[in-house]
């Protein structure tokens, strides 16, 4: 019967919602792990309770599931079981008021202070190659120098870069606006990107639309788009040695922020220049860096190390 009651469900997502393949299927996966475990227990969809949801739940968690795991499982579940309910197959929702695990919030990923380095330097030496080189050279440079956001990067405004107080004025999430200051290498390789920005504008019409923006494009959009900016890092990822799955903007977002933190920033001033709404947010770095600094005192200390008795 509980295998009956899946297929329909999984039929109206397909046709009423008009569900993916990959959604249906991780539904069928979902419930069936749950039928099959209710049936161990003697029960079945039609007769369980909240208790049994909950001690679900909780076997997930005694066998080492992921809290993501277990969010995404409990989403099946109140998804069918507020079908069975709305089609009168049960009188009741055995989920509701059934919380959600807490999901543990990963650490980002972070470039070390070495690491950047050598990031840096294999972007002078692309920027001494060609034109694209100076490009990418100052979206490194203005990535680690001011922590923006990939989108902020992509659709900023040629205005924004022509003053004479070395910040930039960024809209944010929510048109949020602050400023993000950018240090001499920055500002260095932005001067050197105006010099060729000329020859990256397109031709015709959309080549009014596209000079509005610092990084100008012939695509559709008319700026780069964040898929270009994680391409180009990757690639750069290689050449400078480093792991491209451990580089993308956003991760040359994080390392500014740390090392902001490691270097004594308090976390307001950080919260500020991150255009973050809640320091909660924030404070991850504190984190961060009290990991990094742990590791190396583990590493490098000598008292830290095992001492023959």
């Amino acid at each position: 019967m509980s295998a009956h009651l899946v297929e329909s469900f999984l039929d109206m997502m397909s046709a009423e919602r008009g569900a993916a393949a990959n959604t249906l299927a991780a539904y069928a996966r979902d419930l069936g792990d749950f039928c099959g475990w209710l049936a161990g227990r003697g029960q079945s969809v039609k007769s369980c309770g909240r208790d049994e949801v909950r001690l679900y739940l909780q076997s997930l968690s005694a066998s080492g599931a992921a809290g993501s795991s277990q969010a995404r499982k409990l989403s099946s579940l109140r998804q069918f079981f507020g079908f069975l309910y709305t089609d009168g197959i049960r009188g009741d929702d055995p989920t509701v008021a059934v919380d959600a695990p807490k999901r543990g919030r990963p650490l980002p990923k972070v470039l070390t202070r070495e690491d950047m380095d050598r990031l840096l330097t294999a972007a002078a030496v692309r920027a001494a190659k060609s034109e694209e080189g100076v490009r990418l050279k100052c979206i490194v440079e203005m990535l680690y120098a001011s922590g923006l956001r990939v989108s902020e990067l992509a659709t900023l405004p040629l205005q924004a870069v022509k003053n004479r107080d070395g910040v930039l004025l960024v809209k944010g999430k929510g048109g949020k606006e602050r400023l993000a200051p950018l240090n001499p290498a920055a500002r260095e390789a932005i001067a050197a990107w105006l010099g060729v920005r000329e020859n990256f504008l397109p031709k015709g019409e959309t080549r009014k639309t596209a000079e509005r923006f610092l990084f100008p494009s012939r695509g559709i959009e008319s700026h780069l788009t964040r898929r270009r900016l994680h391409q180009m890092l990757k690639e750069l990822a290689v050449e400078a040695g480093l792991d491209p799955d451990k580089l993308s903007p956003h991760v040359l977002r994080h390392a500014f922020a740390t090392h902001l933190v490691e270097g004594g920033a308090d976390l307001r001033s950080v919260q500020t220049l991150l255009g973050h709404a809640d320091i909660a947010t924030t404070q991850i770095y504190t984190h961060v860096a009290r990991d990094r600094l742990t590791a190396t005192v583990s590493a490098a200390h000598p008292l830290a190390r095992k001492r023959p008795r």
